[in-house]
């Protein structure tokens, strides 16, 4: 049962808009929106949308609604919410609501960056050396574990690849080069990054294929909702909640990223309703710290999947 302060959280979630009227919306488009201007506007003119979520950022005021349009491309943008003006005013959250958009924050790797190893398997340097993703096509390539203290990375299977010491290492099938395929690389660091907001609002939307986290309430992201968001395909995490912050994840669905699909660090809270975070590519769940209720249990140290299969389990 919901209770408490995490009820009020959710509820603003579920209802963003309905109760309290957001003190202004700014849209984005970005197939047909120019960032000149002002976003009032979902239709293209002089009031209409901006063509990039960091511009409406730029506009935007506390208690105010972004809403994106689905343009069937992606947004290749790394955004931050900051402080008072990202915030919500009262009862009335800051929203940003992706109407089931993408985030994305990959780019194409350059032929000419693949270099020759040995064998079937190529390397090339991406500038984020620490956590990464190689993309064959628009999902994560199979990735092989690899460890940064042997001497020299592990063997690759055809289309498998790993990051072993800062290189991306990939293996190609018999007779083929790299740039025969459509390969893409994290080259965004975070999408989303909340830092001394309060009262936030983040629906809707796919947030995929960053350096490190989708989504990272980082420091002091206080009354955050994450609501049917979608993080998916990251170097690290989905979605790392930290540094005295406070976030309802509710109706989310986290997969296929690189070390935790959701990853709690010291001084946080979290609170997980339904949705689901997938043990594929690795535990659903890492607690680094902090505290995280699933649906409204306190638990500890960690889940390989959520709901596990003792969850899902018929009751009785």
């Amino acid at each position: 049962m919901r209770g408490g302060l995490t009820g009020l959280i959710v509820a603003a979630a579920l209802v963003a808009g309905a109760g309290s009227a957001p003190a202004a919306d700014i849209y984005v488009n970005n197939v047909l929106g120019n960032d000149r201007s002002d976003g009032r506007r979902p239709e293209p003119g002089e009031f209409g949308p901006v063509r990039s979520i960091a511009r409406a950022l730029q506009l935007a005021q506390g208690g105010d609604r972004i809403v994106l349009a689905d343009t069937g491309q992606p947004y290749r943008e790394s955004i931050s919410l900051v402080g008072s003006r990202h915030s919500g005013v009262g009862g009335r959250p800051f929203v940003l609501d992706g109407n089931g958009a993408v985030l994305d924050g990959s780019v194409p790797v350059p032929p000419e960056a693949w270099r020759h190893y040995r064998g079937q398997v190529f390397r090339f340097q991406p500038p984020g050396k620490a956590f990464q993703q190689l993309l064959l096509g628009t999902v994560p390539a199979l990735r092989a574990p690899a460890d940064h203290r042997a001497s020299e990375p592990p063997p690759l299977e055809p289309l498998e690849w790993c990051l072993y010491r800062g290189d991306v290492y990939f293996a190609v099938q018999p007779g083929k080069l790299p740039d025969q395929y459509p390969l893409g690389y994290a080259h965004y660091p975070t999408g989303i990054t909340l830092f001394h907001v309060d009262q936030v609002v983040i629906q809707d939307l796919v947030v995929q294929h960053f350096q490190i986290d989708g989504i990272s309430a980082f420091n002091s992201a206080r009354r955050v909702s994450l609501v049917r968001v979608t993080a998916r395909g990251n170097g690290r995490s989905g979605v790392a909640i930290g540094g005295a912050s406070l976030a309802a994840v509710d109706h989310c669905l986290l997969g296929n990223n690189g070390e935790a699909q959701l990853l709690t660090l010291p001084y946080s809270e979290t609170y997980v309703y339904q949705g689901e975070l997938l043990g594929n590519t690795a535990p659903g769940w890492v607690d680094a710290g902090g505290k995280a209720w699933f649906d409204g249990v306190l638990r500890s140290g960690g889940l390989k999947q959520y709901p596990s299969v003792r969850d899902r389990a018929p009751k009785g």
